[in-house]
């Protein structure tokens, strides 16, 4: 085993040239494709979007950076039970479309948070909204790289084209995007497929290596991943992000007509099962080549998440620019999902934070205020990847806790749009309920970090490295290294409570907002007939006057 080398110069051209061309895309829809009149056009691109380019643009969002290099690993480590997570896209994706998109494409909404205004009060939208800024501005998505220079030159472009180009760049540079990140991966599994002369010989090596364990039925919620962990728990967890999220709702409410935002729903479920398909395959030739000699544990590398980045630096390095269409097609991952943070952002502090107190703004003043915003929290992104390289796995800690908001909030809105006698105190009490249920199971996960028994790493070799004794990590409990979690002085809720699978977290914080939600409605009263009769009319016909109906 031996270091492969660094970039070469067509590497880095081949980089580049993806930042100029995704800049250039912003700069077209800023002085040329319809310019942005008002903070709809910016904000929504007009209302005018088509199913295709949206379904892509989804898709590009959902494979960040950490999809490129963390998938691949989780597979390379975990096994292939990851795969498992194609049937819950697929029932994610059909209650995104059946549940939540009817209700806020025919509302006619720009912020998701506006619907919690209509169905409760102007206080739970407030609340939705400062959730959901906590959530998407605390998170650091310029991460993975030790690339100073790309990582500002990553956070530069992507804000230049979001503040010129609005939600129109946003989408078609994630078009363009998409398939870089597709060539990216199918470099590499192309190139693994001649290098082991063959996709048999992956697959057997997966085979008798244990990576092939597509199914676990055990149904201990305290297993890291199972069946029923990635099924119920991931539906869960990513219909949050797909039903009620305002960077990925924001998207498909922006086309022309509801049949093309359920498309784009659809067909970007396809796109999400190639994604799965592609770490797969890329994460069992990290194991076929790599079996008899782990990067990790020969300390070639120092998180697993480096392991792509070192495949690729080690059969394609005589490839000129190939390793950097791979490097190229991870920050395209990233400047996908930046772009689609940082637009959201400026959609929800704009509709939810300045349009309802300074009702004499003129659109073309609010246009000028959604670029501003969008300055900003590009400048925040960049910010945010700077506090990472310096708080380290600390920050890592907080990103979990962070993530844990999407479920009260799923459940919030799951709360509002099938329980139509839940009342705004119900809501209110349920969604505090729900976030203080999650960051205690979080916090406690955390500080007590599940054992290696409930997260089950795979066995890792270090036996054909052909370097010296002293460089290798022991071999003989190769789980040590991985786990390094303190077996003394654990509460008896470490080993149940804590350990419950982090696909459960999203779970329980739905579960329990509904569940206190629906009994404090119905111990105060219920909602007025006033608004149950609105939102009857919301489903009965085809007006999109709801806010004028009922003010």
């Amino acid at each position: 085993l031996a270091a492969p080398r660094g970039f070469a110069v067509w590497d880095y051209v081949v980089f580049v040239a993806m930042l100029l061309v995704s800049a250039a895309i912003g700069v077209y829809y800023a002085f040329v494709g319809g310019g942005q009149k008002s903070s709809k056009d910016f904000l929504m691109g007009g209302r005018s979007m088509s199913a295709l380019p949206v379904a892509l643009s989804l898709t590009a969002s959902f494979m960040s950076a950490i999809t490129v290099l963390g998938t691949p690993a989780e597979i390379y480590r975990y096994g292939a039970i990851f795969c498992i997570f194609a049937i819950t896209y697929g029932l994610v994706v059909l209650c995104s479309a059946e549940i939540f998109l009817p209700v806020f494409y025919r509302l006619g909404i720009t912020s998701t948070y506006e619907y919690l205004e209509l169905r409760f009060n102007k206080y739970l939208r407030l609340c939705g909204t400062i959730l959901f800024i906590i959530q998407t501005a605390s998170k650091p998505q310029i991460t993975g790289f030790d690339l100073w220079g790309a990582v500002v030159a990553t956070g530069v472009v992507c804000t230049f084209y979001c503040t010129l180009g609005g939600l129109k760049a946003v989408v078609w540079t994630d078009v363009f995007q998409v398939g870089i990140m597709v060539a990216g991966f199918s470099s590499v599994i192309i190139r693994a497929v001649v290098v082991q002369e063959g996709i048999g010989r992956i697959v057997n090596d997966s085979y008798y290596g244990g990576r092939l364990n597509f199914w676990d039925f055990d149904p201990n919620p305290l297993q890291r991943h199972t069946f029923w962990t990635i099924v119920i728990g991931g539906t869960f967890t990513w219909t949050a992000i797909y039903g009620v999220n305002q960077s990925q709702v924001q998207r498909y409410i922006a086309c022309k007509s509801r049949f093309h935002a359920k498309m784009s729903l659809y067909i970007n479920l396809v796109g999400l099962w190639v994604i799965l398909v592609c770490a797969m395959l890329c994460g069992l030739s990290l194991y076929s080549i790599y079996k008899d000699c782990d990067p990790w544990m020969a300390k070639e590398v120092s998180a697993f998440d480096q392991l792509m980045p070192y495949l690729v630096l080690d059969i394609l390095h005589n490839f000129p620019g190939v390793p950097g269409l791979f490097v190229a097609s991870a920050y395209s991952g990233t400047l996908s999902t930046v772009s689609s943070s940082i637009n959201a952002l400026a959609a929800v502090t704009v509709e939810d934070l300045i349009r309802p107190y300074f009702k004499s703004l003129s659109e073309k003043k609010l246009s000028w205020i959604s670029m501003g915003m969008s300055l900003f929290y590009g400048g925040v992104c960049i910010a945010m990847a700077a506090v990472a390289s310096l708080l380290g796995t600390l920050l890592q800690a907080a990103l979990s806790i962070f993530g844990m908001v999407g479920g009260p909030l799923l459940g919030l809105f799951t709360l509002g749009i099938l329980c139509s006698f839940a009342n705004a105190i119900g809501a209110f009490v349920g969604l505090a309920s729900g976030f203080v249920i999650s960051l205690w199971v979080g916090i406690g996960s955390q500080i007590y970090p599940p054992l290696p028994e409930r997260t089950k790493p795979l066995y890792l070799s270090t036996a054909g490295c052909n370097i010296s004794l002293e460089n290798l990590t022991s071999t003989v409990n190769p789980l040590t290294r991985i786990s390094n979690i303190p077996t003394t002085e654990r509460p008896a809720l470490a080993d149940n409570w804590y350990s419950l699978s982090y696909l459960y977290f999203s779970t329980l914080g739905t579960l329990i907002t509904v569940a206190v939600g629906i009994i404090t409605s119905l111990l105060t009263g219920t909602s007025s007939g006033a608004v149950i009769e609105c939102l009857l009319d919301l489903f009965q016909t085809r007006e999109l006057s709801l806010p004028q109906k009922c003010p």
